[in-house]
C-alpha cells in the first residue's frame, strides 16, 4: 500500500517538473581540451655513453699528437721550431678542451622555451635544455688563431695581415658562442650567427689573396703545398658552422651526432693538419722561418745588471 502511494507521488512530480532531455541540435559548451598539457615536464638534450666516450677517444688522440710532435721539434735546432711549438700548442690545448667536455667542467645546460599557439585554448610550452660545451668555443679561440698563424708564417704573410685575420677569427668564434646562448625564435640568435659568418669571409679573403700572394713570392713549390694545406683548412672549416646550424642552431642533429661530427672536424683539422704541415716542413727549405736572438739565446749579455763586480775594474 505505502509503495503503491509513493509511486503516485514520484509520478505527479515528473509531470509538474519536467527532466530536460538531450537533443540532436545542442552544442557542448566548453572547448575541447588539447592534447599537450601546459606545465609538462621538461626534455633533456644531453649526451649519452656514445657521446662521452667520444669526447674521451679525441681527448687521447689529441695527446698522442701533442707527443708525436713534441718529438719531432727535437730533431731540429730551437731556432727552426716555430712550427712545431705552434702545432704542439694547438693540440695540447684541444686535450685539455676534450678533458673538460668529458668530465663535464666545460658544458652548459642552455634553456630553449617552445610556444605552441591554439585557437580555443591558451597557449601550451614545452621546455627544453640542452647541452652546450663552452669549453669548445674557448679551444677554438685559442688554436684557429694559432692555426692561422702557421698558414701565415708558411706563406710569409705580413704581420698587419696576419693579425687582422686572427681578430676576424675571433669574432668568428665569440658571436658563434652568443647564438649558442641565444633564445629560440629570435632575430638575435640567428643575427649573431650571421655575424660570424661574415667574420669568416674576412678570414678567408685574407688567406686566399694575400697568403696566396705572397706564397708564390716564395716560389712555385711552396706555393703549391700552401694552396694544398689552405684548401684543406678552408673545407673543414666551411663544414663548421654547418655543423653548427644543424645542432645549436635548429637542434636538428642530436648532442651526440654533434659531439661526432665536431671531433671527426677537430681531428682532421688540428691533429692531421699538424702532421702534414712539419712533414712537408722538414723537407722543404723554403717553408723555413728561422728565429734568433731571444727565441734561441736568450736575453743578450748587453746591458745585464751585474751584481758583485767590483766598479772599479
Amino acid at each position: 500500500m505505502i509503495v503503491d502511494q509513493f509511486e503516485d507521488v514520484m509520478k505527479k512530480t515528473s509531470q509538474l517538473f519536467p527532466l530536460p532531455t538531450a537533443s540532436a541540435s545542442s552544442t557542448p559548451s566548453v572547448a575541447p581540451v588539447p592534447s599537450v598539457v601546459p606545465g609538462s615536464k621538461p626534455i633533456y638534450e644531453v649526451a649519452s655513453d656514445t657521446g662521452n666516450k667520444t669526447l674521451w677517444v679525441v681527448f687521447v688522440l689529441m695527446l698522442i699528437a701533442s707527443a708525436a710532435f713534441t718529438a719531432m721539434s727535437w730533431k731540429v735546432p730551437v731556432s727552426k721550431r716555430l712550427f712545431h711549438v705552434i702545432t704542439t700548442i694547438i693540440t695540447l690545448t684541444a686535450a685539455l678542451s676534450y678533458f673538460a667536455m668529458a668530465t663535464g667542467h666545460g658544458v652548459s645546460l642552455n634553456k630553449v622555451v617552445l610556444r605552441e599557439q591554439h585557437d580555443h585554448v591558451p597557449d601550451t610550452t614545452q621546455v627544453i635544455y640542452r647541452e652546450v660545451y663552452f669549453a669548445r668555443y674557448i679551444d677554438w679561440c685559442i688554436t684557429t688563431p694559432l692555426l692561422l698563424l702557421d698558414l701565415g708564417l708558411l706563406a710569409g704573410m705580413s704581420g698587419a695581415h696576419i693579425i687582422m685575420a686572427i681578430v676576424a677569427d675571433v669574432i668568428m668564434i665569440l658571436t658563434g658562442l652568443f647564438a649558442a646562448f641565444g633564445a629560440e625564435g629570435t632575430p638575435q640568435k640567428w643575427g649573431w650567427y650571421t655575424i660570424s659568418c661574415i667574420a669568416f669571409i674576412f678570414v678567408i679573403w685574407h688567406l686566399v689573396l694575400n697568403g696566396g700572394a705572397n706564397a708564390r713570392a716564395k716560389g712555385d713549390k711552396l706555393r703549391t703545398f700552401f694552396v694544398s694545406i689552405g684548401a684543406y683548412t678552408l673545407i673543414l672549416w666551411t663544414a663548421y658552422p654547418i655543423v653548427w646550424g644543424l645542432a645549436d642552431g635548429s637542434r636538428k642533429a642530436g648532442v651526440d651526432g654533434e659531439i661526432i661530427a665536431y671531433a671527426v672536424l677537430d681531428v682532421l683539422a688540428k691533429g692531421v693538419f699538424g702532421a702534414w704541415l712539419l712533414i712537408v716542413h722538414a723537407n722543404m727549405r723554403e717553408s723555413d722561418v728561422e728565429l734568433n736572438g731571444f727565441w734561441a739565446n736568450g736575453l743578450s749579455r748587453e746591458g745585464a745588471i751585474r751584481i758583485g763586480e767590483d766598479d772599479g775594474a
